[in-house]
């Protein structure tokens, strides 16, 4: 097929365990969308933009009549800058996930590895939360580009109401859905989630049980008094959201 001479992007700018491999998967279902997993390039300038299109097709195959190519950056060592040239085509997405199910997560999912890792203990893994919300705080505040915010906690406990959202401000020409396609790079770790629940083609409303985890409330009042004041200001500078109120209503501005 005729490879098109430029793809808009999207990226969704986040944190570890945040439902980001769920929301890379119901995007990158989408036909006018390409990719899902993370793909760990710095985007400094629009090379990288080269480098990123030709990165995804040693392993996937571009959709005919496609317009768009995702990724998700969820390291500060993975940097955006979207006000430089080459970068106007494109689509924001931020996204939190509430520090207690976040930082539990990193420690679970860093315990299971084989090999010790400095997540695996509440303290570091709380660490990198904080210091993740606020970079992205920095760029929402700093950047010119508009941005669509949604609570990522959404992606799992109310879909119906966070994919019209998306779908609007994506500007698809059909509704995302809430199931979605495995793909080839689907539960591979370095790529997203490597658990079973990725793999089952549809979002899992159950939530995950990490009581077994003890975070010291010291550790936890910091990262949950960070993460208030960044989100109110992610909200107040973002173009549209969708946040977790009691209804979880839209806001659009």
């Amino acid at each position: 097929m005729a490879v098109p001479e430029h793809y808009s992007r999207i990226f969704l700018l986040s944190h570890m365990r945040a439902f980001t491999s769920l929301a890379g998967h119901i995007l990158g279902s989408h036909p006018r969308i390409n990719g899902y997993y993370e793909m760990h390039i710095s985007y400094e300038d629009a090379s990288a933009l080269d480098e990123q299109l030709e990165s995804f097709r040693q392993t996937e195959v571009l959709k005919e009549n496609s317009r768009y190519l995702f990724d998700k950056l969820l390291h500060n060592d993975y940097l955006l800058f979207p006000d430089r040239p080459g970068f106007a085509d494109m689509k924001i997405l931020v996204s939190l996930l509430e520090p207690e199910q976040a930082i539990k997560s990193i420690v679970d999912l860093f315990r299971k590895k084989a090999e010790e890792d400095l997540y695996a203990l509440p303290v570091e893994a709380a660490n990198y939360y904080v210091e993740r919300v606020k970079t992205l705080s920095d760029f929402c505040l700093s950047t010119s580009q508009p941005y669509f915010y949604y609570d990522a906690e959404l992606f799992q406990a109310a879909p119906e109401q966070l994919l019209p959202g998306l779908t609007d401000w994506l500007e698809l020409d059909s509704p995302l859905s809430e199931h979605y396609q495995v793909f080839s790079q689907t539960g591979i770790a370095g790529k997203g989630d490597s658990s079973e629940l990725i793999r089952r083609g549809k979002i899992e409303k159950t939530r995950t049980d990490y009581s077994h985890i003890s975070l010291p409330e010291e550790t936890l009042s910091r990262a949950r008094e960070v993460y208030r004041d960044c989100r109110s200001k992610i909200i107040d500078h973002a173009a549209e959201s969708v946040i977790n109120r009691s209804q979880a209503s839209r806001s659009v501005r």
